[in-house]
């Protein structure tokens, strides 16, 4: 009869430590850490939305045509491995190794085409340029890779190339805490801001 008293006081002490930790841990914690989020990082907290529902500026676009060629009033992103470019519900990389003859073949193929689409050498065209980040939803280029594209951009929309130049120049985001990782620009948000002057 002890044991039986004994059982269920047990049970009862877990079944009330559970409904506490579920409140406190489950539901209290996750208000706090919303709350903080939302009072001291709203924008992030909300996924980093671009204006007029746009998307996001953590997850890069794919600036193609329906049959993926480049559009040229457009600054154009790095390559995407995930799913059909950038679905946020297939990240991920190639997972091909350097040596591997597709990612090789792949590589120069996009180099040439990408030589010619900007009247350049193929070797003035940057490695990201060619290459998918790995999780394939990298919203970045270098700026090696903008600048770039500025020629193409200017002549596209009727432009000045030193305005186009300068709206590139001023966009630049440096090293995360001054020294890891390169100078980048978000893609974008550069082409909305493009948008964006030429609708004033």
């Amino acid at each position: 009869m002890s044991s039986t008293r004994t059982a269920v006081r047990t049970a009862g002490v877990a079944v009330r430590a559970m409904l506490v930790l579920t409140l406190v841990l489950g539901v209290g914690y996750t208000l706090v850490v919303t709350g903080f989020g939302q009072l001291l990082l709203p924008f992030q907290a909300n996924g980093s939305p671009l204006p007029d529902d746009k998307g996001s500026a953590l997850i890069g676009q794919s600036f193609t045509d329906a049959d993926g060629e480049a559009l040229p009033e457009y600054f154009q992103s790095r390559p995407s491995a995930a799913g059909d470019g950038y679905d946020g519900t297939s990240s991920s990389g190639s997972n091909l190794g350097p040596e591997n003859a597709d990612l090789v073949a792949a590589i120069e193929e996009r180099r040439t085409a990408i030589a010619e689409r900007e009247g350049v050498e193929p070797s003035e065209v940057p490695a990201d340029a060619v290459t998918a980040s790995g999780s394939g939803l990298d919203p970045h280029i270098s700026a090696a890779y903008a600048l770039l594209q500025v020629a193409r951009v200017a002549e596209a929309r009727d432009l000045p190339e030193q305005e186009v130049r300068s709206l590139v120049e001023s966009r630049i985001q440096g090293r995360d805490l001054g020294f890891l990782g390169e100078e980048r620009i978000n893609v974008a948000e550069l082409n909305l801001a493009l948008d964006e002057r030429e609708g004033e």
